[in-house]
């Protein structure tokens, strides 16, 4: 029997101790699983982002499923979610930071609702802003080059 590297024997006490904390604050799968059906019900009754939705979403039961495992990767460390969501994203077309603060709003919302304590809504909060923020630097850069982010012309669209 072979032992676990020190690298990996790190990662996995460092994998430990965030879900710990995430379960201190009462981030668990049931949590994650409320927050996501109910933001999710929002989205697609949301005038700006439900037609963006339903145009790429055929099976909301494995969409949803997926992105419960996203939400327990980036909050719990669970390695469940596999998957490019840079591509996904940049695979729609016509998203810009409209879209995205649509997004938040509703999530944001969403969280004051769900959440159990401020702490912990501020992780999810916190992380969407990050995860917004980066895709939409990444849309930026696949339609203008590095150029639509060092001098972006208008921070409405890209």
């Amino acid at each position: 029997m072979s032992e676990a590297s020190p690298a990996a024997s790190y990662a996995e006490r460092a994998r430990a101790k965030k879900t710990a904390e995430a379960n201190a604050l009462g981030i668990n799968d049931a949590l994650i699983s409320n927050l996501v059906e109910t933001f999710y019900g929002a989205v697609r009754s949301d005038e700006l982002l439900g037609p963006i939705f339903m145009a790429h979403v055929a099976d909301w039961t494995p969409h949803l499923a997926r992105m419960k495992d996203f939400w327990a990767s980036v909050t719990l460390e669970s390695g469940r979610f596999r998957g490019n969501p840079m591509l996904k994203h940049i695979a729609i077309g016509g998203l810009d930071r409209v879209h995205f603060d649509r997004w938040l709003k509703i999530w944001n919302e969403t969280l004051d609702g769900v959440a159990p304590n401020d702490a912990a809504a501020q992780v999810f909060r916190q992380a969407a802003a990050r995860i917004a923020e980066s895709l939409l630097t990444g849309i930026r850069v696949q339609r203008g080059g590095l150029d639509a982010i060092s001098n972006p012309k208008d921070e409405q669209s890209c």
